[in-house]
């Protein structure tokens, strides 16, 4: 399982990195690891071709050339380890830090790999030679010599001792040959002559033996001071080399040469004797022999024996060098780890999270420093950015706070930058200003609304302009000051308040004239219709002229009269009396009412509800939309003067003709009163139609729409003035049915 870790799949050992650096950086390599595969086949190739051939198969080679075959395969074997190491290391530090080139990883082995390799190198190189040279010299002509010489020596001198016991023996046995012809074996005389040989001629024991008639050797006489069996001494091979035609027989035992010969023709008489040999002689002959002959066994195996040295050391120093590339890849991974973690943690920290630390194994390294140095810092960034955090939390609540206190207020807010591009705009100002839901943000303020970039650039940074938002005119008090690189703009809409405070103002200006005109009126139409009760009889000639003038008073006084009481309306309008009430009742009698005043007018009515609920003052209504509806009658009787105002009808009245439309659309929380008529229509300035006093007729108070403006308001509604689709105006009077008023007593 460990090579399988550390060796890669054989698919994928010769893939190069995808990158076109990789690539590039990587195919040197490759390069030289098939080189030096190549190489190697071709040294192998050539070594064992060497070695094969027939007439040095039996040689020694030379010490050179046996040592550069070595050397010659082991480079190449060794330069493949060192880049199967090196590759080995680059994909380890891979895996180990993504996107890591490994090359601190393969410096790290091919340091291994020449502190390894040289010193191997060497060891190797001095090792074959010292062997080869150790060899020639062994197997030299020279010590085979010596060793040969030594053996002959020893040879020699043990056939010398041999030559000598055979010798004795054979002039021992003619000696004995005499002796029994003068007397018997059994008699003393023998005895003391056989003995007296043995001692002459240095012969350390003798026996005479006779072959029985079984076969078997049995002692006739002996000269044996240690008295020993002497017949159990012949061997079968001494008897066999005597069969044979030898006159003598020899033997060679540990201690002793031995001898025996045959005493009478027919060989059933046999002499033994024997000569303690030397000792340390023997062995040293014996010595030299074994020595000669491993020798030259040896000699035959020669070539066997450098080969095999020389695959010792070849394998002996791949070996090696194999452990040491695996002791630095090792080595290079247990370097490299924490500076793997170091590097992970600060792609972490890259990526934002500051909660990463590296394991600190207390170590007091550089590299365990540089581990605590990392976790101090990435603690105290850490600790900032939870502050940011918490400060930018803290930023966004006052942000969104500030958000909400300018969303909130009425008043329209708008920030611009010092190049006066809005950088803010709240919802109120979006409404007074444009009301429409589009991002104004990043335009420029003058496009937007120019009046408040006037604003914005005065000397004085606050100004009442005016500026048309559709239909409608309004007013706004806008003021600037500085806010930081820009300003701050803001406006308030005082156009109701000026509307309400002019409306304050003409309502006491009616109040007052109201009263000091009403209290003389009474008694000036009662004076006149007296004048025309008593003397209306009694003038002759101008009776009709006294009439008329008389009529004359009367009816303007009831003009002023119905002025006065046009007066106090507007200025005592009293408080509503809200009841549930039928708004489509409300309006159909209000219509009625004024198709019998105007007969020539058509009236239509169109409402999506039969029956609509409303809660609202009967009578205040009521005269808000009669009010209406006399406007549109009266102006469609001014455009139908202004039609016929070149026709003369004489003293006929023509009845006016025309179209008044009145409709109710009922919402889910409102409902409207549109009113349309093909009248003379509105002017251009009709948004002051509504303000006291300002009428378009000639005899118009300037009072009616105040009226209806103010009963409106009261019933929680709005007035809106537009262009009809019959050509004429538009009014529409819109009312909030959500809000329950409480009811009021009258």
């Amino acid at each position: 399982m460990a090579s399988a870790n550390i060796l890669p799949s054989f698919a994928n050992w010769f893939r190069v990195s995808d990158s076109d650096d990789g690539i590039e950086n990587e195919r040197p390599y490759v390069v030289a690891e098939w080189s030096m595969a190549a190489l190697l086949l071709v040294m192998l190739a050539i070594t064992v071709r060497i070695l094969t051939t027939e007439d040095a198969a039996d040689r020694v080679l030379p010490a050179i050339w046996a040592s550069s075959l070595l050397i010659a395969n082991l480079i190449p074997a060794m330069m493949i380890l060192v880049l199967m190491a090196r590759r080995i290391a680059k994909r380890r530090a891979e895996k180990a830090i993504a996107g890591s080139s490994g090359r601190y990883h393969t410096r790290l082995v091919g340091l291994f790999a020449i502190v390894a390799a040289v010193p191997t190198l060497l060891v190797v190189l001095f090792a074959s030679l010292l062997f080869q040279y150790g060899v020639e010299f062994w197997y030299s002509d020279r010590a085979r010599g010596v060793l040969e010489n030594a053996n002959e020596l020893a040879l020699g001198y043990n056939d010398q001792s041999a030559r000598d016991v055979r010798n004795e023996t054979l002039a021992m046995a003619g000696d004995l040959r005499d002796y029994l012809t003068q007397a018997q074996i059994d008699s003393p005389e023998f005895a003391e002559g056989y003995s007296y040989q043995v001692v002459y001629r240095q012969l350390n024991e003798s026996a005479i033996l006779e072959r029985g008639d079984d076969g078997m050797l049995r002692t006739a006489v002996i000269v044996d001071p240690e008295n020993r069996n002497l017949a159990s001494r012949v061997t079968p091979e001494m008897l066999q080399e005597l069969a044979s035609g030898n006159d003598v027989a020899l033997s060679f035992t540990d201690d002793r040469i031995e001898s025996v010969t045959a005493l009478d023709a027919e060989g059933e008489v046999l002499l033994y004797a024997s000569r303690a040999s030397s000792q340390l002689a023997l062995s040293q002959w014996e010595r030299a022999r074994a020595v000669l002959s491993d020798y030259d066994e040896l000699s035959g195996r020669t070539r066997s024996l450098q080969l095999r040295f020389n695959v010792a050391l070849y394998l002996v120093s791949l070996l090696l060098l194999t452990i040491a590339l695996w002791v630095a890849v090792k080595f290079a991974d247990r370097m490299v780890a924490p500076l793997s973690d170091l590097v992970g943690a600060s792609r972490e920290v890259s990526r934002g999270n500051l909660a990463t630390r590296v394991t600190d194994t207390g170590a007091r390294d550089e590299v365990s420093m540089l581990g605590r140095a990392f976790n101090s810092m990435t603690e105290k960034l850490d600790d900032q950015r939870q502050a940011l955090i918490r400060a930018n939390h803290q930023l966004d609540e006052r942000r969104a706070f500030m958000q909400t206190v300018v969303e909130s207020v009425s008043a329209g807010i708008i920030s611009v930058d010092e190049k006066g591009v809005i950088q803010l705009m709240n919802s109120s100002a979006q409404e007074l200003l444009i009301d429409d839901n589009q991002s104004y943000v990043d335009r420029p303020l003058s496009d937007v609304a120019p009046f408040l970039a006037d604003v914005a650039q005065s000397d004085e940074g606050r100004a009442v302009v005016q500026f048309r938002r559709g239909n409608d005119m309004l007013t706004l008090a806008a003021r600037s000051s500085p806010g930081g690189m820009g300003q701050v703009i803001t406006f308030d809409d005082i156009t109701q308040q000026l509307l309400d405070q002019r409306q304050a103002a003409w309502s006491d200006v009616a109040r007052r004239i109201a009263h000091e005109i009403k209290n003389p009126l009474t008694p000036i139409q009662l004076a006149a219709e007296r004048l025309k009760r008593r003397f209306g009889k009694a003038i002759g000639e101008d009776t009709d002229t006294f009439q008329q003038l008389t009529e004359t008073i009367i009816r303007q006084v009831g003009d002023l009269r119905n002025m006065v009481d046009e007066f106090s309306s507007f200025a005592r309008m009293p408080k509503p009396v809200f009841r549930d009430e039928n708004l489509v009742d409300l309006v159909r009698q209000a219509v009625f009412m004024q198709r019998v005043a105007n007969p020539g007018i058509t009236y239509t009515t169109d409402h999506n509800v039969a029956e609509q609920g409303f809660s609202c003052d009967r009578r205040q209504i009521s005269q808000a939309i009669i009010n209406l509806l006399k406007n549109a009658a009266e102006a469609i009787e001014t455009r139908s003067d202004s039609d016929n105002e070149s026709v003369d009808h004489g003293d006929s009245e023509q009845m006016p003709t025309g179209n008044i439309s009145v409709s109710i659309e009922a919402h889910e929380n409102s409902v409207d009163v549109i009113i349309s008529d093909d009248g003379i229509g509105l002017p251009d300035d009709h948004d002051h139609l509504i303000e006291p006093y300002v009428t378009t007729r000639d005899k118009g108070t300037g009072l009616g729409l105040a009226i209806v403006k103010k009963i409106v308001e009261e019933h929680f509604g709005t007035i809106a003035f537009a262009t009809s689709d019959l050509g004429g105006a538009k009014v529409t009077l819109t009312f909030d049915t959500s809000i329950s008023p409480d009811p009021v007593s009258e």
